[in-house]
């Protein structure tokens, strides 16, 4: 075998002690021994990126495209008076009217 392949091989079969040893853990209350467990099977994990280097990221499908842009169409006709009665012009402040 490649070096390549031995590694892919490790990388599986730690995989799979990840996964037993969630298994195995659920079976026993939270202890020493568990968290133990759990910390050695990270431990071999960075050991084995730290060897070989980190394993590649899985592929990841594209989002999907975005929806095609529709455009409104706004009248332009003039609004009713009494539309914008109790609206204030930005930045402006109160109306004049409405000082004391």
């Amino acid at each position: 075998m490649s070096l390549a392949e031995d590694v892919h091989a490790v990388r599986r079969a730690l995989e799979a002690l990840q996964q037993a040893s969630v298994s195995v853990s659920r079976h026993y209350a939270e202890s020493v021994d568990v968290r133990r467990l759990r910390l050695d099977v990270g431990r071999v994990a960075s050991d084995l990126d730290l060897l070989c280097g980190e394993a590649p990221a899985p592929a990841v499908a594209p989002p999907p495209a975005p929806a095609p842009h529709v455009l409104e169409v706004i009248d332009d006709t003039a609004y009713a008076h009494d539309f914008w009665m109790d609206a204030e012009d930005e930045g402006l402040g109160v109306p004049v009217h409405d000082r004391h």
